[in-house]
Order: structure tokens, then sequence, then C-alpha cells
């Protein structure tokens, strides 16, 4: 039982990675839809992800630019919880991430 168990944490493990790389590959195509899921999962510490407010308000603010409206309000939530210097560096991170052009600005 043991052995299975770990077996199948280890598949959603990799299931979860695997949804974090299409989403990143989605995103960098511009898709506000993944942006959206990224900042779910780094905000939830969900589908592989860690918890991570600075990367959940990265990706929201991306998903916001490209017309997200829900990506808005999540942003705004999780910036109640932020300090302004964690909100800088979630905006200095956004702005690098469309200057390495992985992502169109809207």
């Amino acid at each position: 039982m043991t052995i299975i168990a770990i077996a199948a944490r280890g598949a959603r493990g990799a299931a979860s990675e695997s949804l974090l790389g299409a989403w990143l590959a989605q995103a960098a195509e511009g898709e506000p839809e993944a942006c959206f899921n990224l900042g779910v999962a780094f905000s939830t510490g969900s589908n592989g992800a860690e918890c991570d407010l600075i990367e959940a308000h990265k990706w929201f603010n991306l998903a916001a630019a490209r017309g997200h409206a829900e990506a808005a309000r999540c942003r705004a939530e999780i910036a109640d919880e932020m300090t302004a210097r964690e909100i800088a560096e979630a905006q200095r991170r956004a702005r690098q991430w469309l200057a390495e052009g992985r992502l169109r600005a809207a």
C-alpha cells in the first residue's frame, strides 16, 4: 500500500510540473489564461508550484495587462498581503519578463 501511495504522489508531481511547463509555454505566447493559471498556482502553492506571492502577483499582473479581469482582482487581493517592496519586486519581474520578449505588452 505504501509503495502505491508513493508512486501515485510521484505521478501527480510529474503531471503538475508538466502542467506548469505548459502554462509557461502558453504564457510566452501571450495567453492571458495561462498567466492567470500561473498566478493561481503560485498564490495557492498548487499544481507543483511553491506558494510565492511575488511570483503570483507577477503572473496576475501579466494576465491583467492582457485583459484578464479576474486577474486584476486577484492581484489586488494578494497585494493586500504583501509589503511595498514585495510588490515592487513583482512588478520588476513582470517588466523583466516583458523585456526578455517572452510576452508582448498589451
